[in-house]
């Protein structure tokens, strides 16, 4: 095949624009876990109006506000993530484990009087993992097990068709993966015989129903910097800014393979990685409404978060379709990154991601119960990719299907915290985050996108549960909490309208330890 690539050609590729970014890109980098100190997480992070702990920091920024001495601490952890997928009626189960260092962070807490309206003025800085995306996913099955007519083979080789079809570019050998106009997809899927042309237009090539084989390895996750100024307004009222600077590595390979059962098949690889940085600020106040009720009210906006980022990728099929001429009798193996001179395609994009709107109550029963209970929102459409150099204009595809296909997120929190002696507490939390895309949601690839992972999956409302304990001497304080976490998805390998999910329960565990000092 050829394997010749001009040095022009590779530079008008990269000044190019081919499609890249999807919707799920989008939701994966914009949504959050709990995580944060073990007391944070015990009480199911409902702390946005009771302040006190670093990591309010990133819900309410008035929340470092009620400190009154100075505090430093670290957390790490332990995560357990399981993935069940069934389909056809075959189980499969990935599990994946890590050690975690999740969050460090100090306060520092100056008095400045009792006879001013400002009591402290604190400062505050906090790392902490926003984001783990660790996740393996297998899956498994015959084709053909939905509603298809029977005169319809499903198969990824459908779309790969689909999309050679809506080209502008004749199809070729390596030098196509140079033009604009055409999607990795196709390019990959005609150089490895999997379709083929007539009058009409490019058809499959499916010499029989295929047995389906998905794998799928992510890693990363989103490193979140806070830094912080609060202030104490005569015990009563507390105002927070908190600058948040973000770090982005997201990795996923995924492997499919598709075999006819007559020595025949093909499997197609993906390696994908989107890394860059980020900022957004959040405001934040606390109040007690009234001087003898132990009532805080907390409100708190977050900007966006503006992300420059960049997409690499490549991909590799391995082809064992013929077709009845004398040279298609041998497998074929096609490689973008031998096609691009050794290297991955790179592509620079930014991401707006929604506002953030937080409400939260805290209640204290004497000092031995403290009651929490928050609701936020963000609304997944106002999503937004933009090119550095050209605006959003360059985006109008991808950004119609971040419209279409998300909708608004609430999450409910409730946490509490029961002191038995003063030095020794119990703490019970519990989340609900709504689904951010539509039931009808799929991975709308443009007909010249690069990316060759076709497989995408419809998450549905997620919960999470939290215990803790914790310690607190005179100087040092430890607490532990565990967290579990579950939620459904529908998984597609590939975008099909006939092609039955498979149903997947996703669970997390987590333990999470802090060691802390006051002084």
């Amino acid at each position: 095949m050829k394997k010749i690539i001009t040095l022009a050609a590779f530079a008008l590729l990269i000044a190019g624009s081919a499609g890249a970014q999807t919707v799920y890109d989008a939701a994966k980098l914009t949504d959050k876990d709990l995580n944060g100190t073990a007391r944070f997480v015990g009480m199911g992070g409902a702390m946005g109006a009771l302040g006190g702990d670093i990591s309010t920091i990133g819900t309410n920024p008035a929340g470092i506000g009620i400190y009154r001495s100075n505090d430093v601490m670290g957390t790490m952890g332990f995560s357990t993530m399981g993935t069940e997928s069934s389909y056809d009626g075959k189980t499969v189960n990935s599990d994946r484990n890590r050690f975690t260092f999740d969050n460090v962070g100090i306060v520092f807490s100056t008095k400045i009087g009792n006879e001013t309206p400002l009591r402290y003025v604190n400062f505050g800085f906090n790392y902490h993992r926003s984001k783990s995306f660790y996740k393996n996913m297998s899956m498994e099955g015959l084709m053909n097990t939905g509603p298809a007519p029977d005169n319809l083979i499903l198969s990824q080789v459908n779309q790969i068709s689909s999309q050679a079809n809506h080209t502008t570019s004749e199809l070729g050998d390596a030098d196509s993966f140079l033009d604009n106009n055409v999607g990795w997809l196709s390019a990959l899927g005609w150089q490895g015989y999997l379709i083929d042309k007539d009058g009409n237009g490019y058809k499959p090539i499916l010499p029989n129903v295929p047995y389906s084989n998905f794998f799928s390895k992510e890693s990363g996750g989103i490193d979140e910097y806070d830094f912080n100024v609060a202030l104490n307004l005569n015990d009563r009222a507390y105002l927070g800014l908190t600058i948040g600077a973000y770090d982005v590595n997201y990795s996923k390979y995924s492997s499919y393979d598709e075999d006819y059962g007559n020595g025949e098949g093909y499997n197609l690889q993906s390696w994908n990685n989107i890394s860059g940085s980020g900022f957004d600020i959040k405001l934040g106040a606390i109040v007690r409404p009234f001087e003898e009720l132990p009532l805080r009210i907390g409100a708190a906006i977050h900007t966006p978060t503006f992300y420059k980022l960049t997409l690499a990728t490549s991909a590799r099929l391995e082809s064992d379709v013929f077709l009845n001429d004398e040279a298609t009798t041998t497998p074929v193996n096609v490689d973008t990154y031998d096609a691009l001179d050794n290297r991955d395609m790179s592509r620079d994009f930014d991401l707006q991601t929604p506002w953030k709107y937080n409400l939260s109550l805290g209640y204290t029963v004497g000092n031995n119960l403290a009651l929490g209970a928050e609701y936020e929102y963000e609304d997944y459409s106002s999503m937004k990719f933009r090119d550095p150099d050209n605006g959003s204009s360059w985006f109008d595809y991808e950004n119609s299907t971040v419209k279409d296909m998300t909708k608004g997120v609430s999450t409910f929190r409730i946490g509490a915290e029961y002191k038995v002696v003063p030095e020794f507490a119990f703490r019970l939390g519990y989340n609900h985050i709504a689904a951010a895309l539509k039931t009808d949601a799929y991975k709308d690839l443009p007909y010249n996108s690069i990316n060759t992972d076709t497989d995408f999956a419809n998450a549905a409302s997620s919960n999470n549960y939290t215990v803790g304990i914790g310690y607190r001497g005179n100087v040092f304080y430890s607490d532990l909490a565990y967290q579990y976490s579950t939620y459904k998805e529908d998984f597609y390998p590939f975008d099909e309208l006939y092609l039955n999910p498979t149903k997947v329960t996703n669970t997390r565990s987590q333990v999470l330890l802090t060691l802390g000092m006051r002084f």
